[in-house]
């Protein structure tokens, strides 16, 4: 890889402020794994299995499990809980010894609401810590790292949800063999879909019931290509046939071309940069001939100086500030520092049937990161068979993200050539404009007002609504039914 190439990539994801993925001063993992595309330029998109070369995958007896999985109560947990939850291991290569940790929060009405998979991106981060505990799930950890309190916005109002932590070596994750955790986009979406065809073993109340994929940043990657695994398979296999219905991401990383071309946009048109530098970056640097990029336009990026902010949410005061500077959302920007306390305390772990002891939780594994193998360039074609599938796809965005900003989705949806069905309009929830929805020939597109990177956190209300039109099949409402 060239120099300019990691400047590119460095200047760009961590946009000269050194914080990791989800709040912890570090490295970004996406800036990493993009740093890593330069010198492996891989391949456009995954390629289709062919109905000749598949094989069922390995399922195994899960008698008992599921009642072996269920928590009877998390420490610190407040009273008033009406749903069930479970957490647990299903074993996806017993040969190998690899195992994906889940967790599950049923809905007050279980037996009527679907299924919903969250997946995190990273690559190498948490969809339990990250998206259960800190976004969508029922619970957020409280500011003593001890105690829990009830997320009011939580996403099972409206669904059963279903964590995984993906793949082996994120979170609770784990393998019994080492080269397992030099992984990448295929291997993970193979995991997952053996999962899922265990999981609802385990669960088979949930075999035939609508079934939905959601998530956020690189799971622009993981999800469609497992929405694509399963419908594909379950074209050719008599396993369990799984009730695909729709995808939704949030601020979805999904095209290395646009992602480049639009971040810098995003930067000049929030004021984050001068005129000049935007302007010298324009006509120096060509994005599509990545990672051949010239001296020239080097020398305008390594200009590139956005001050110590949180890219993630351009607006938010960071956890180490003394400033006393409120969010403009009211999310605690300290709460991944709560959350790593919670989950790394025996008595939870225990609770969570967290069965590898001693096993250190993180928010985001930088050796699975450091490792990854396959990453396309683009995903576009992907969503654009999905699209033609029948099934629903949302794409949407919190628009104070600099790191998969609003304007890199935008760009990425004019490559797929979609016509317009419902004009870009304001949407309404709870009398107040939610953000800007636009109905495309098989695809919606919707952004969330004052949210950064991740949706749930920032703006909860706003996402539970988003997230309950979704699931209606419906776009966000209007103000004309308010």
């Amino acid at each position: 890889m060239t120099r300019i190439a990691a400047l590119l990539s460095l200047s760009l994801l961590c946009l000269v402020a050194s914080v990791q993925c989800y709040g912890v001063k570090g490295n970004n993992p996406l800036a990493k794994l993009m740093e890593a595309q330069k010198s492996k330029r891989p391949s456009t998109f995954r390629n289709e299995v062919p109905s000749n070369e598949y094989s069922p995958v390995f399922v195994g007896s899960q008698d008992g499990l599921k009642e072996a999985d269920k928590v009877e109560s998390l420490p610190g947990q407040p009273d008033g809980a009406t749903f069930e939850q479970y957490s647990g291991y299903v074993t996806v290569d017993p040969v190998a010894g690899r195992a994906l940790f889940y967790y599950f929060a049923q809905s007050e009405n279980s037996s009527s609401q679907p299924l919903v998979l969250w997946l995190n991106g990273g690559p190498g981060c948490s969809s339990f810590g990250n998206g259960a505990m800190m976004e969508l799930g029922p619970y957020r950890v409280n500011s003593d790292g001890k105690t829990l309190s009830l997320n009011k916005y939580a996403w099972n109002n409206e669904a059963n949800m279903l964590f995984l932590e993906s793949p082996a070596g994120v979170g609770f994750s784990y393998s019994n063999t080492t080269s397992d955790y030099v992984t990448g986009d295929t291997k993970t979406a193979a995991d997952a879909y053996t999962f899922l065809i265990n999981w609802l073993e385990r669960f088979p109340e949930y075999q035939t019931r609508d079934f939905y994929i959601t998530g956020e940043s690189y799971a622009g990657h993981y999800i469609p290509q497992l929405a694509q695994l399963i419908l594909q398979n379950n074209k050719i296999t008599n396993q369990t046939v799984i009730n695909l219905k729709g995808i939704a991401i949030g601020n979805a990383y999904i095209d290395q071309l646009t992602q480049y071309q639009g971040s810098f946009n995003y930067l000049w048109s929030h004021a984050l940069l001068s005129d000049e530098l935007y302007g010298g970056i324009i006509s120096n640097c060509n994005f599509s001939a990545v990672p051949n990029v010239t001296e020239a336009c080097a020398t305008y990026i390594e200009q590139v100086d956005i001050g110590d902010i949180f890219p993630y949410d351009i607006y938010a005061p960071l956890c180490d500030s003394s400033s006393g500077s409120p969010s403009t959302s009211g999310f605690d920007p300290c709460t991944d520092s709560y959350i790593n306390t919670y989950l790394n305390t025996q008595l939870v772990q225990t609770s969570l049937h967290v069965t590898v002891p001693p096993k250190s939780w993180s928010s985001c594994n930088d050796e699975i990161n450091d490792q990854w193998t396959d990453s396309p360039a683009t995903v576009l074609p992907v969503i654009k068979e999905l699209m033609s599938s029948g099934i629903s796809v949302w794409l949407y965005s919190g628009d104070t993200d600099a790191v998969v900003a609003v304007t890199t989705t935008r760009y990425a949806i004019d490559y797929l050539q979609t016509s317009v069905k419902t004009p870009w309009y304001p949407w309404y929830t709870q009398a107040e404009v939610g953000g800007y929805a636009v109905g495309y020939e098989n695809l919606t597109f919707v952004t969330v007002r004052g949210s950064g990177h991740f949706v749930p956190s920032y703006q909860p209300s706003r996402a539970l609504a988003l997230f309950s039109s979704f699931l209606a099949g419906e776009l966000p409402p209007s103000g004309d039914e308010n």
